[in-house]
């Protein structure tokens, strides 16, 4: 098979539904080897059959350290390395302040900023030359809605990881870029007081930043370049749109 991504290894975290499956799925469409990581069996056997190819499922949550070093050591020992990390699992809690749980913080904090971290750092020896990692964010990170600021602060971490960790793995020649959806599918219809979130993030989105669940197939894929970080919105309502342009060889811009 001829690709962007043929020969390469690619692993997905969040891949057996929405835009972590539509990623996967155009990760093998390219030519890599694609391993589906999430927690629902029956879900990752649909994927796999869907996605087709070499693809292959593992079954772990991100946010259970043990579960990481499972999911790696089977890697590891089924093709020795990783092309291509895409951090896409991830949860989500509503609260207004003065509402907030602390099993709701901790829900989403655990998955999308300790679990997204973990996921990283023990991909490392995994990780070869050249490689990328690609971290789905979101642009709630850098807007507000009301009810959502825990998950809202939960992307606006990912923003600062990767802004971090391209200083940190200066040498080793890894990318690291961060997708920023706008609202791609179905929410909670209510926040817990009656009013439609869904709403409310379709009406403050960016212009043509919106997109079905699923979109995010035309995902970045394997490009050299010089080793910098790029905060894209991604825009769903044309099948990947905007996305290939977190790779290209263009530095990052200095304010």
């Amino acid at each position: 098979m001829t690709g962007k991504l043929a020969g390469k290894i690619a692993l997905v975290t969040g891949g057996s539904s929405g835009i972590g499956f539509g990623i996967a799925k155009h990760f093998a469409e390219e030519g890599a080897r694609v391993f589906i990581v999430g927690r629902r069996q029956s879900q990752l056997h649909q994927a796999v059959a869907a996605v087709g190819g070499d693809a292959a499922a593992i079954q772990g949550d991100i946010s259970n350290l043990a579960d990481l070093d499972r999911i790696y050591t089977i890697v590891a020992a089924r093709v020795g390395h990783i092309d291509v990390l895409a951090v896409n699992a991830g949860v989500y809690e509503f609260g207004k302040l003065g509402e907030i749980t602390e099993e709701q913080f901790d829900k989403t904090f655990n998955t999308d900023v300790r679990g997204l971290l973990f996921t990283v750092q023990k991909a490392l020896p995994l990780l070869s030359k050249g490689s990328s990692v690609i971290l789905t964010g979101s642009m709630v990170s850098i807007k507000g809605f009301a009810s959502c600021s825990v998950y809202n602060a939960s992307k606006a971490a990912v923003r600062s990881f990767a802004r971090t960790w391209i200083v940190d793995l200066k040498g080793r020649d890894i990318r690291v870029n961060v997708l920023s959806p706008g609202y791609t599918g179905p929410l909670p219809v209510h926040d817990g007081r009656g009013k439609s979130v869904g709403r409310r993030l379709r009406s403050a989105r960016p212009p043509r930043s919106s997109g079905r669940s699923g979109h995010g197939g035309g995902v970045p894929c394997f490009r050299r370049q010089r080793l910098h970080h790029r905060h894209r919105a991604v825009r769903g309502r044309r099948r990947g749109a905007n996305l290939s342009e977190c790779f290209r060889r263009r530095p990052l811009r200095r304010r």
